[in-house]
C-alpha cells in the first residue's frame, strides 16, 4: 500500500464522484482509450510482470489476458453511447398521458477485489464496467501476484485520470480496511470461503455485491461425442495458466469404455501443447506460491495416475495430469482443484451424470461432449453459471454473453452491457404532463362514474 491510508483514497474519490466528475461520456470514453492505450504501448512490462507472477509466456498473456482486455475495450467504447440511451417504457391507460423511461446512472465509488490468476485481466475488466458506469474505482490487485500489482499501480495512473481511479496495493489486512469502508458497489472475484467475508461486510452498509466465485466445474463426455476434438479441447480449457482458471474443467464424466478411450487422448492433446517434459517448457505455467502448490501435490496421490504426476517444487511446477480410479470422497472430489490435476469419474451413462451435476453445488460453467438432443435436458435439469456444449472456456469471449455464478458459484454477473450494468443504477423516470390531469380519476369521491371508468381500467 503506497502512501495514502485506505479511508484517505475513499473519501477522495467520493469527493471526486460527488462533483461529478466520471459522470460526461466523454469523460468515461477518455478512460476507456487510455486503458486502450495501456494495454498496446504497455504489452511488454505486462506481459513481464505476468511472466514474473505465474510463468505466462508472452502468447498466453496475450491470448488469455491482454489480447482479451483490448477486445472488450473495443467493445464497450463502441457501444456505449447507445447503451447510455434512456429506454422507453409502455405506459398502462391510467397513467396516460405520460412516458416513461429507465436511465443507468453512476452508482458511485466501487471496489474492485482481483484474484491472483489472472491478475491483470480480472482487475482490468470489471474496471471497464466501473469506468463506462461512469464510477470511481478503487482496484486492489493481489498480493499474490506482485509483479502485476506493482504495474497496475505504476502504469494506470499514467493512462486514466487518478482523480477517480486509485489502486492500492497490499495483503489482506489492507482488503479488510478498505472492506471497513463505504463503498457504492463492491465487485470480488475469489473464492466462497472469503467471498462470503465480503458479503458480510457489505452487508454493513447495504452495499450492493458482485461476488465472482468457482467451484467444481464437470464436463461430461459422451460415447457419441468425437472424442480426439474432445480431448483437445478439455486438455486445452483445463491445463491453459496451470489449470488455474475458475471456468477450467475441473473433473470429467464418462462412463468406462469412453474414459478408456479419452484418456490417451487426452495425454496425447498435452504432449501435443506441451511437449513431453512440461516442466521444462517455458510455455507452460507455473503455480502461483509454495501454499498453493503443497496443496495440489497430495491431491496427486487420490487416484491412479494415468499419464503425468511429476512435480517439482522449486519451479512451482506440475505436469498435467490426469487421475483415474478416483473416490467421490477423496480430497480432489471435496475441493475446488484449481490446478493441473484432471480426475476422471465414472458415471454409469448420460442420465448419471445429469443426476450427479443436477445434485451438487451449482457450478460456474459446465461443458458438455454429446449428442444435439441432449442438449435440452442438459439446459433445463441442471443449473450452472453457463452452459457449454462442445468446448470449455472459450464462451469467455464472446462478449455479449454474461458471466457470473449462481448460488455456490457466485452472484451477479459481467461482460459487455452487463458491466455497464453493474456497476450503475437502472433509475425509472415517469413525465406527465398536467393537462389533462387523469389523476384525479384516481382519487376521492368515488362516484359513479369515477367506479365506471376504474372497472374499465381494471377489469
Amino acid at each position: 500500500m503506497g502512501a495514502e491510508e485506505p479511508e484517505s483514497v475513499v473519501r477522495r474519490l467520493r469527493e471526486a464522484h460527488r462533483r461529478g466528475l466520471a459522470r460526461p461520456l466523454e469523460w468515461r470514453l477518455a478512460q476507456l482509450d487510455g486503458l486502450a492505450q495501456l494495454l498496446l504501448e504497455q504489452r511488454p512490462a505486462l506481459s513481464a510482470a505476468l511472466r514474473q507472477d505465474l510463468g505466462k509466456s508472452a502468447d498466453e498473456s496475450l491470448v488469455t489476458e491482454i489480447g482479451l482486455l483490448q477486445r472488450e475495450v473495443a467493445h464497450v467504447s463502441g457501444r456505449l453511447a447507445r447503451w447510455l440511451r434512456p429506454q422507453r417504457a409502455a405506459v398502462p391507460l391510467p397513467v396516460q398521458p405520460g412516458r416513461a423511461s429507465t436511465v443507468l446512472e453512476p452508482l458511485g465509488v466501487a471496489l474492485i477485489i482481483a484474484p491472483w490468476n489472472y491478475p491483470l485481466l480480472l482487475a482490468l475488466s470489471p474496471l471497464i464496467g466501473a469506468l463506462a458506469a461512469g464510477d470511481a474505482a478503487v482496484v486492489k490487485p493481489s498480493e499474490l501476484a506482485p509483479a502485476t500489482a506493482g504495474a497496475l499501480s505504476e502504469l494506470l495512473p499514467r493512462y486514466v485520470d487518478a482523480r477517480a481511479v486509485a489502486v492500492v496495493e497490499g495483503d489482506a489486512a489492507t482488503t479488510t480496511e478498505l472492506l471497513e469502508q463505504r463503498f457504492d458497489v463492491i465487485f470480488y472475484t475469489g473464492g466462497g470461503r472469503v467471498g462470503r467475508i465480503v458479503m458480510a461486510a457489505a452487508a454493513r452498509h447495504l452495499t450492493p455485491v458482485v461476488l465472482e466465485l468457482g467451484g467444481k466445474c464437470p464436463v461430461y463426455v459422451d460415447p457419441s461425442a468425437d472424442l480426439e476434438v474432445a480431448a483437445d479441447r478439455i486438455a486445452w480449457g483445463k491445463f491453459m495458466n496451470a489449470g488455474q482458471t475458475c471456468v477450467a474443467p475441473d473433473h470429467v464424466l464418462a462412463d468406462d469404455a469412453t474414459a478408456a478411450r479419452l484418456v490417451p487422448l487426452l495425454e496425447r492433446a498435452a504432449r501435443r501443447m506441451y511437449g513431453g517434459d512440461p516442466l521444462r517448457n517455458d510455455a507452460y505455467c507455473r503455480i502461483v506460491s509454495e501454499q498453493h502448490f503443497d496443496r495440489l501435490v497430495p491431491l496427486l496421490e487420490d487416484g491412479e495416475v494415468a499419464f503425468g504426476g511429476r512435480a517439482d517444487r522449486p519451479s512451482l511446477r506440475i505436469e498435467p495430469t490426469v487421475l483415474t480410479g478416483v473416490a467421490d470422497g477423496s480430497a480432489v472430489m471435496q475441493q475446488e482443484v484449481f490446478g493441473p490435476i484432471l480426475p476422471v469419474v465414472r458415471v454409469t451413462d448420460e442420465e448419471d451424470a445429469i443426476e450427479r451435476v443436477a445434485g451438487g453445488d451449482k457450478p460456474l460453467s459446465l461443458t458438455v461432449f454429446s449428442k444435439p438432443s441432449s442438449r435440452a435436458a442438459w439446459t433445463t435439469r441442471t443449473s450452472s453459471g453457463s452452459i457449454a456444449f462442445g468446448v470449455p472456456v472459450l464462451h469467455l469471449a464472446v462478449p455479449d454473453l454474461p458471466f457470473g455464478g449462481v448460488g455456490e458459484s457466485g452472484t451477479g454477473s459481467y461482460h459487455g452491457r452487463r458491466s455497464l450494468v453493474a456497476f450503475s443504477h437502472e433509475k425509472a423516470v415517469l413525465v406527465k404532463p398536467s393537462r389533462p390531469d387523469t389523476v384525479q380519476l384516481l382519487s376521492p369521491p368515488f362516484g359513479r362514474v369515477k367506479r365506471r371508468v376504474l372497472a374499465r381500467f381494471t377489469g
